[in-house]
């Protein structure tokens, strides 16, 4: 049966996704270990958003960026998981040409809102460990107001042309999608015209958000690192340390599986499609799992507010 929309000759009424390429046996089982990651990713950034919310004291800079990231981590899971383990459980592959395009813009725009909002964490961390005197009177609460806005935007801004490019190119027959949630470049794959404007973007669109990004990053993390084998306080060292790995182990969970993703699709046509699919999951699962075990477990106050709410329900 075509998947091609009668009424205009061009775009499938529907596409179906196929899951994870190679393991349709296994998929129904893989989709359970999924699923608990999404519960944790869920629970956990629920949890954060609450204690920020409730707790007056935790309305700094730092916790104010938490907050934000927990946001963009619900958004980024939720547009993906339940369709995800709708396939893997249930059969149900098919998902429509507009929501489709809604999947996949949700899917990279906050992708690069949660890049973004990783690399103001960063520069947060190197304010505060660099610059403390100064720390309040920069990162103020409207200035933290509008980078969040800077980054939600360029990630609109970004993305949006994606759809707007995909709409206009023609798809023939093809609506098979070897992917489990609408990925740019998988959707790309389909067309049967000429697609050189939106790899060209697409690849554009990498750097300016990854790149950029990463490079931000990296500078800043080296500049703490230099301001902190200078302090000679061995206990400070190593508290500043210790926050920096949490912020390095969620980071490369978003970027390593991102950059690989990334290169097989261009470049990685000897890479088994399981692999390429698997990766490209994790790379939306981990950063939100990991968000709040890392910022949770690591952080005293948010430790000691989740111990104290717990102490009282037992308690009651």
């Amino acid at each position: 049966m075509s998947c091609l929309n009668t009424s205009t000759h061009s775009h499938p009424a529907t596409f179906l996704l196929v899951g994870i390429p190679g393991l349709q046996e296994a998929q129904y089982w893989i989709a359970f270990s999924f699923f608990i990651m999404y519960v944790i990713a869920v629970l956990g950034n629920v949890i954060v958003l609450f204690i920020i919310y409730n707790d007056l004291s935790l309305h700094e800079p730092m916790y104010l960026f938490l907050a934000m990231l927990a946001v963009t981590d619900l958004v980024l899971s939720t547009s993906t998981l339940p369709k995800m383990l709708s396939i893997f459980w249930l059969g149900s592959r098919e998902i429509g040409f507009h929501a489709c395009l809604t999947q996949m813009f949700f899917v990279h725009t906050f992708l690069s809102v949660e890049s973004g909002i990783l690399m103001v964490m960063a520069l947060d961390r190197y304010v505060a460990i660099c610059c403390p005197l100064r720390h309040s009177s920069i990162l103020s609460v409207p200035a933290i107001v509008t980078m969040g806005s800077l980054v939600l935007a360029r990630g609109v801004l970004l993305v949006s042309p994606f759809s707007l490019l995909v709409l206009r190119l023609p798809f023939c027959q093809r609506c098979l999608i070897s992917h489990s949630y609408c990925e740019h470049m998988a959707v790309v794959k389909l067309v049967c015209g000429d697609a050189t404007v939106s790899v060209i973007y697409g690849l554009f669109v990498a750097f300016m958000v990854g790149g950029v990004d990463l490079f931000v990053i990296t500078v800043s993390y080296a500049m703490i690192l230099q301001a902190v084998l200078r302090v000679p306080c061995t206990d400070t060292r190593l508290k500043a340390f210790s926050t920096c790995t949490s912020h390095l182990c969620v980071i490369l969970s978003l970027y390593i599986p991102g950059l690989f993703t990334f290169l097989t699709h261009r470049f990685g046509h000897n890479v088994p499609d399981y692999v390429h699919i698997l990766a490209a999951n994790l790379y939306l699962l981990m950063p939100p799992m990991l968000n709040p075990v890392v910022y949770g477990v690591k952080n005293k106050q948010i430790r000691e507010r989740v111990l104290h709410i717990f102490n009282q329900k037992g308690i009651g």
